[in-house]
């Protein structure tokens, strides 16, 4: 039962774990001047220097915050089961 329910709670946490990600990712990007919107890397006007930085910057973001997330969803079965989930 506990090994079920630390598969859902990943799965929703997940979805609204990307959903901040991407909400913060694009309030990082926004205080940056002159960016109204980061480059998309298919974006033909946009060079390298443009779009190599803001993918890493995403990606540096996304990782924190999944990380934070899966140590959060750890912690919690702990709490709820007594067990650390494998």
């Amino acid at each position: 039962m506990g090994r079920m329910l630390y598969k859902v709670l990943a799965m929703v946490s997940g979805i609204v774990g990307g959903m901040v990600a991407g909400a913060i990712f694009k309030r990082v990007w926004r205080l940056l001047p002159g960016q109204d919107r980061p480059p998309a890397p298919t974006d033909e006007d946009r060079t390298w220097r443009e779009v190599l930085p803001a993918a890493a910057l995403q990606g540096a973001i996304t990782a924190g915050v999944r990380a934070g997330v899966k140590r959060g969803e750890a912690s919690g079965m702990r709490r709820l089961t007594g067990t650390w989930p494998t």
